[in-house]
């Protein structure tokens, strides 16, 4: 049965979003070209059972504006930060995915008082701790050469171990396609350096993250052990730094392992919301 949701276009804060289910609020943030709508639908409808699913569009991504400043880590998390404040939200759970989980991060050591919990799902830690990728893999996962069926292909063998990427390709490739050629090259450009950016010299937020985490903030870790774009030892690290944190790894999960395992990480997700 199809969810029923709530969709807006950008309003004041330029953020497009669509939002569904009942309960809490909880801040889902996509990563990397992905957008409100690209979510398992399976994993959505799972943690729509407990929660009030948001999920926004990256700015210049989908439908939301691209405004006039630089598309950085930090910009996306303001963004959302307007976001929470213009739908009166006052205590919200944050989960966000890969690149995502890195705006989840920023976000949370701005406004703590307001971050009730923090999910993390295939991301890292940024900085000089974080297991990069191979050159190799990075190359493959910013390629905008071909068609954009081409890319989907390319795309969908990143995100998944082999045999679910076949099955992905016969049933959803030419959806992931025409999302493809909906996607803005500058902003996917300006995205790639954010996340370059992420890794550099900079001091990333974790340090600030484990603080909170020792004062008591609630944090999941959950990461999908074939993933090739976030390796998945960054998992290790990431709980090694955050104290009391819960850890899921997922056997044969790719990078976009949500879509395997729909069902029970929404459900290990809703046990961790409701502890």
């Amino acid at each position: 049965m199809a969810l029923e949701e709530e969709r807006f276009d950008g309003g004041s804060t330029g953020i497009a979003w669509r939002r569904l289910g009942e309960g809490p609020p909880l801040l889902l943030i996509n990563g990397y070209a992905a957008t409100k709508d690209d979510w398992d639908p399976a994993f959505l409808g799972g943690l729509a059972a407990r929660s009030t699913v948001i999920c926004p569009d990256n700015r210049g991504i989908g439908e939301s504006a691209r405004g006039v400043h630089e598309v950085t880590i930090g910009s996306m998390a303001t963004d959302l930060v307007s976001l929470l404040d213009d739908l009166r939200i006052r205590e919200v759970d944050v989960a966000g995915w890969s690149m995502g989980g890195f705006i989840a991060q920023k976000l949370v050591t701005w406004i703590p008082d307001r971050v009730k919990s923090l999910t993390l799902l295939a991301t890292d830690t940024g900085g000089t701790r974080a297991h990069r990728r191979s050159p190799e893999v990075d190359a493959e996962l910013t390629d905008r050469t071909g068609s954009p069926e081409e890319q989907a292909d390319r795309l969908i063998d990143l995100l998944f171990p082999a045999g679910f990427a076949a099955q992905v390709k016969s049933g959803a490739s030419e959806i992931v396609a025409a999302a493809r050629a909906r996607l803005d090259p500058e902003v996917l450009a300006e995205q790639e350096q954010a996340m370059a950016d992420w890794y550099g010299p900079s001091v990333p937020p974790i340090d600030r993250i484990s603080e909170l985490a020792r004062k008591g903030l609630p944090v999941l870790i959950a990461h999908g052990l074939d993933d090739r774009v976030i390796p998945a030892r960054n998992s290790r690290v990431l709980s090694g730094a955050l104290e009391d944190a819960w850890l899921a790894r997922f056997p044969g999960g790719g990078h976009a392992f949500m879509a395997q395992e729909p069902e029970r990480l929404s459900s290990l997700m809703s046990l961790f919301l409701a502890r």
